[in-house]
């Protein structure tokens, strides 16, 4: 053998050896992520490869045990689980073989685990990952109203009965392990459609003879079939679909409102739109997108019913961009054709809204400002009540218009925290009210902004709470807003701050919606009693017992109460 051949030789034995070397080291898990929705925990484990693995159950405890060959583990363990009903805790336990990577999930009951992998996404947004869906029990209808008294926003309430109520469900777009379009600021489309919705879904339920309901009321992934499906299953009358819009380049700007049409997308964005779609699919995995095959849905097709809804969807459209139109830019002055699934519900007029663009920087900022977001909410109610006015469904009574209404001002009270309370603005109030100033007195009665003229539907108010919080090391002024699901601004506001910054130990007055108080929990200790938990919280023994599903007064020493807000 030549010097030359055997310089050759060993260089390819050094790439084999590379080669064997990085096959012998495997894979390796990079980070757990978990969210609760109303009716599963899922989590999710990112790797660096395509995961091979096993699992199986254990009893007395419950646990889900997976096995993850040749890997090894870069994420921090254990993972504390507090909002799960189903999950305790994450940790790892020592391995069949010492290739192998144990995991254990700790369960509070016990459940059928659904296990799936996702390849990496087109862009490169996620990588590699191992789903694991625990189910909490029987699918549930739809997310609990946002005004709704239950302790946790994670409790699923039940179907709505279609009666003399005109039922509409709204969608908050993304969540969860899908966050949709991301802003050049880094924000996520999740965040703003998910706080959007809310307001809407305020207003609608302020109006008499009208009901809405979400279809997530937190950060979770639900798919876009089940989004239709959970419209379908109430009888709703109305679906709207809540988005901001993006593209390739920073320059379009505006909102925009999409309708049904089976035909091809007729614009390049209503392309986007439709590959936005498929692309959130791959991102919260464990559905497909509507099965054309499925002879139900084309019979349904061929059904008057599916030209009526679209008939239907397209008036509504019109009335959102109108109302829209007042108060912010329009991308589309007339409704877009698209074909997307959660558009696809023969039965049920639909439409996707986009609010504006995330990928514009100025659209951005506006889309996560609360007083726009409160005129965007407002805008879309209003266009609803008209739309239900000139068109009621059949077996509703009418929606009638609701006279003025008038706050008296309290104690205590400022412009702001009326404001907030009535899902207003203090630039509104002062409007309606000819105020030069944000300046009132106590005893001095307000007029409540009506709207306009199309629905001049009255606000219920929205109970409040002021709360001390003291800063603590490593939070800022985003992290408490976050927290207290409030504004930066209201808080600089409510405490006369000039600035963001705030030290450790500082006494921030931060007023919240009761709904919105974060969650309270008490530990049982000894000599303690029902009555004496409930009065020393100021709360209702039978709130605190339908808080934990109590069927007697009796506790244990150690036992974990959640403490309802009211």
């Amino acid at each position: 053998m030549t010097s030359w051949m055997r310089k050759v030789c060993t260089a390819l034995f050094g790439v084999v050896t590379l080669l064997v070397s990085v096959t012998a080291q495997g894979n390796s898990i990079e980070q757990f992520r978990v969210w609760t929705s109303p009716s599963e925990t899922r989590i999710v484990m990112d790797t660096q490869a395509v995961p091979e693995y096993s699992y199986f159950s254990l009893t007395s405890p419950d646990r889900l045990v997976i096995d993850v060959k040749k890997s090894t583990n870069q994420a921090s363990l254990p993972v504390e689980v507090k909002d799960s009903p189903v999950l305790s805790k994450i940790r790892k336990s020592t391995p069949p073989e010492s290739s192998s990577y144990r995991l254990v999930f700790e369960l509070k009951s016990k459940v059928t685990p659904k296990l799936f992998t996702l390849a990496p996404t087109p862009d490169g947004q996620k990588g590699h990952r191992l789903v694991i869906d625990l189910p909490h029990g029987a699918e549930t209808a739809v997310a609990p109203t946002s005004s709704s008294t239950s302790t946790s926003a994670q409790v699923a309430s039940a179907p709505v009965t279609r009666a003399k109520d005109v039922l509409i469900v709204i969608d908050p777009g993304h969540g969860g392990e899908d966050p949709g379009s991301i802003g050049p600021t880094k924000k996520y489309e999740k965040n703003a459609t998910l706080a959007i919705s809310r307001k809407l879904e305020q207003r609608l339920n302020a109006v008499d003879g009208v009901k809405a309901r979400l279809t997530r009321n937190g950060d979770y992934f639900v798919n876009l079939n089940r989004r239709v499906a959970l419209a379908r299953e109430n009888n709703a009358h109305l679906l709207i679909s809540i988005h901001a819009d993006a593209f390739t380049s920073p320059q379009p700007r505006g909102g925009s409102v999409f309708v049904l049409n089976t035909r091809r997308a007729n614009t390049e964005i209503s392309r986007w739109i439709e590959n936005s779609e498929r692309q959130s699919e791959l991102l919260g995995g464990s559905a497909t997108v509507i099965n054309n095959d499925d002879k139900n849905v084309n019979q349904t097709l061929l059904d008057l019913k599916f030209s009526y809804s679209q008939k239907e969807g397209y008036k509504l459209a019109e009335e959102i961009l109108k109302e829209m139109g007042k108060v912010a830019k329009l991308h589309k002055t007339k409704p877009v054709n698209t074909s997307l699934a959660v558009l696809r519900s023969p039965q049920i007029p639909s439409v996707l809204v986009e609010t504006g663009f995330i990928s514009n920087p100025t659209e951005e900022k506006l889309l996560f400002q609360r007083s726009h977001q409160d005129k965007l909410a407002k805008a879309l109610a209003d266009a609803v009540i008209t739309y239900l006015k000139q068109n009621p469904p059949e077996g509703v009574s009418p929606i009638q218009s609701a006279a003025p209404t008038y706050h008296t001002v309290k104690s205590g009270e400022s412009l702001s925290v009326i404001a907030s309370r009535y899902g207003t603005t203090t630039s509104a109030l002062q409007r309606e009210n000819n105020l030069k100033s944000s300046t009132i007195r106590v005893g001095q009665k307000l007029t409540l902004p009506s709207g306009s003229t199309s629905s001049q539907s009255s606000l219920k108010p929205v109970e409040t709470e002021t709360l001390t919080h003291v800063v603590k090391s490593g939070e800022y002024l985003g992290s408490i807003a976050q927290k207290y699901k409030v504004s930066v601004a209201a808080i600089k506001r409510e405490n006369n701050l000039r600035s963001d910054t705030v030290r450790v130990g500082q006494k921030l007055k931060v007023t919240v919606k009761l709904v919105d108080k974060p969650v309270r929990y008490h530990t049982v200790a000894r000599g303690e009693y029902l009555g004496k938990i409930a009065s020393k919280y100021g709360v209702t023994i039978s709130a605190v017992r339908s808080a934990n599903n109590l069927r007697s007064d009796e506790l244990a020493i150690g036992q974990k109460l959640v403490i309802p807000n009211k």
